[in-house]
């Protein structure tokens, strides 16, 4: 896809410099005037032309001039049309010259923004269809090959098989709910039901249901106070501990521990989910945070991630006006760390979670 080239800027737009196309148009009118004026007078008086003939090239050379400042003055609403004729055909990698201050050059900077954010939206759209397309094949795959096994008779419905096309469902289940909840989040459509809510009763609910889904990892909690509360949604806070325990979980190795720590910090309250996987690099920290990005591609793809469990957690931490961010934890692991709006101490707990 071939880009407008670029406009020199002294020969095509010599008004520029000025902040105002109303300035501009008055310049140019003004200069048309004094031209013809001149040439007018100059002819008749210092060339002794017949007054006709000094009108007629007067008046050519006013055009000459207009034609020249007005080209500079409309060639980036050209380049615009251009452009946007262009886009429409799917090319974003088009660009106009804003070479001028004014307002016309203020609408070339605002189109090239424009353009680039189409052009991210639309590789982030290419990306997102590849990538469901992946996750979505990969159970899908191994669901028909069950399943041609059994009707051809080559494989037998033990609970073996059975039991394993129910993790292929499960996964496909858990990548269309993380798809339509990331959706819902980005499109602003999920309402958060803030008000003060007990911590404690949010983290243990997390964590008995991490514990059934994947009792091989043991879950140590520990909240500093019983009363302590946050302001939030606590069914979306909820989906962010239940998404950091998945996620710590799956990283650690068997008969390794996870542990879940809530604490208050001055006006906030402090999550922490710590785990003994390899933790995550440096240069991989805020990337963990994209959909579908994998720190540990081979690891994640054989333990079912789809790599939106952290993407999701975000979306919600970012709602709530609070911070998500992993920090390396020693000699080995990972400390996923986040930050929440704390409210009035709670001596009860006020509300249970309710799924």
């Amino acid at each position: 896809m071939k880009r407008l080239p670029p406009r020199p800027h002294v020969p095509d737009r010599p008004l520029d410099a000025v902040t105002s196309i109303k300035v501009k148009l008055a310049t140019l009118i003004v200069g048309a005037v004094s031209v013809t004026v001149f040439v007018f007078w100059f002819g008749i008086r210092i060339l002794h032309l017949w007054p006709s003939l000094a009108g007629i090239i007067a008046a050519a050379v006013a055009l000459l001039l207009v034609s020249r400042l007005a080209r500079g003055m409309t060639s980036p609403v050209r380049e615009m049309a251009a452009a946007a004729q262009a886009m429409a055909k799917g090319d974003y990698d088009q660009r106009v010259t804003a070479t001028s201050h004014d307002e016309v050059g203020r609408l070339a900077v605002a189109f090239n923004q424009m353009a680039a954010e189409l052009a991210a939206t639309d590789r982030v759209r290419r990306d997102l269809v590849a990538n469901v397309s992946h996750e979505l094949r990969t159970p899908l795959t191994a669901l028909q090959a069950t399943l041609e096994n059994l009707v051809d008779g080559v494989a037998i419905a033990d609970p073996a098989t059975l039991a394993t096309m129910l993790r292929q469902v499960e996964r496909l289940g858990r990548l269309v709910t993380q798809l339509l909840d990331l959706s819902r989040l980005e499109a602003g459509t999920v309402p958060l039901d803030r008000h003060a809510f007990a911590v404690e009763p949010v983290l243990a609910h997390a964590v008995r249901e991490q514990e059934l889904n994947d009792p091989g990892v043991a879950i140590e909690m520990s909240v500093d106070d019983p009363g302590l509360a946050a302001d939030g949604d606590p069914e979306r806070v909820h989906q962010v501990v239940a998404n950091l325990l998945e996620n710590a979980v799956r990283h650690s190795p068997r008969g390794g521990s996870v542990q879940v720590r809530a604490r208050r910090s001055a006006d906030t309250v402090t999550i922490e989910v710590l785990d003994d996987g390899p933790g995550i690099a440096a240069v991989d920290a805020e990337r963990v945070f994209e959909r579908f990005y994998r720190a540990d591609t081979a690891r994640a793809s054989s333990d079912g991630g789809a790599g939106l469990g952290l993407a999701i957690a975000r979306w919600i931490v970012d709602l709530h006006g609070g911070e998500i961010h992993p920090e390396p934890r020693d000699p080995h692991g990972c400390r996923m760390v986040v930050t929440l709006p704390g409210a009035t101490p709670l001596f009860r707990p006020i509300q249970e979670v309710s799924r």
